[in-house]
């Protein structure tokens, strides 16, 4: 019997196609504009961008984002600044915090000098562990079933943001 990767079922797999476009999106916007600052978040039905950026940039970047991705540049749907290596990081931290700490045994000196050290040992972890998170769990680039259905710039106060959603066609 074929075993089934949960990954694949609706609604993940589209929360990790849309988690792929969002960041192909970001990488395209910040090639034309390094100095760039975005932040986004995915979901089932799309993804929402905050930041200052044109609605024509957004609306060029998914288009482009979907043809590059198509095309096979899967490392478009990585991004360094992910959420995932953050969370990676955190939760690594506090793994090497519980472990030090745990021991009874050890001088104030020499558990901060462990905690120290496994801090360290956490933070150096945080962004190749993350990566490898994005592309085997939080990302999938195979977005060959996403169409944009719509973009739409939504002003809250001084922020710009748009909301970018698509539908999941199945082949």
């Amino acid at each position: 019997m074929p075993t089934v990767n949960p990954l694949d079922y609706p609604p993940m797999d589209a929360i990790r196609r849309n988690h792929a476009l969002e960041h192909a999106t970001i990488n395209v916007l910040t090639e034309r504009c390094p100095t760039l600052r975005l932040v986004g978040r995915s979901d089932c039905e799309g993804f929402t961008l905050y930041g200052s950026v044109e609605t024509s940039e957004v609306t060029r970047a998914v288009s482009e984002a979907l043809q590059r991705l198509n095309a096979g540049e899967s490392q478009l749907a990585i991004h360094p600044r992910c959420g995932t290596n953050v969370a990676t990081g955190i939760v690594l931290a506090g793994l090497a915090s519980y472990i030090t700490l745990g021991n009874r045994k050890r001088s104030p000196f020499a558990k901060l000098l462990q905690v120290s050290l496994g801090l360290v040992a956490a933070l150096a972890l945080a962004q190749p562990l993350g990566t490898r998170l994005q592309k085997l769990i939080t990302t999938s680039p195979d977005v060959s079933g996403v169409r944009v259905a719509d973009i739409r710039c939504l002003k809250q106060g001084k922020l710009t943001v748009h909301r970018i959603k698509t539908v999941q066609v199945q082949p």
